[in-house]
C-alpha cells in the first residue's frame, strides 16, 4: 500500500523559507523526526501541528492535505 500524503509540513516550510532544521530547534525535537514527518513517514500530533503553525503563521488547516 502507498503511504499516504497527510500533512503539508514540508511544502509549507519551504514557502515560508524555513528549513526542518529551524523547525526542529523551536519545537525541541530532533530533525530526524522532523524529516520523517516531512515525508509522511509518521504524522506530528494534533498538538504539536498547532505548534508548527504558530511558528510557521499559518492555519493550522494548510499543513494538512485537503480531502476535498
Amino acid at each position: 500500500m502507498p503511504k499516504l500524503q497527510l500533512n503539508r509540513i514540508k511544502v509549507v516550510l519551504t514557502e515560508k523559507n524555513k528549513s526542518g532544521k529551524d523547525l526542529a530547534k523551536y519545537l525541541k525535537k530532533t530533525e530526524s523526526t522532523i524529516s520523517r514527518w516531512c515525508t509522511n513517514e509518521v504524522q506530528p500530533s494534533v498538538e504539536t501541528l498547532y505548534e508548527i503553525s504558530k511558528y510557521l503563521k499559518v492555519d493550522m488547516r494548510d499543513l494538512l492535505v485537503s480531502t476535498l
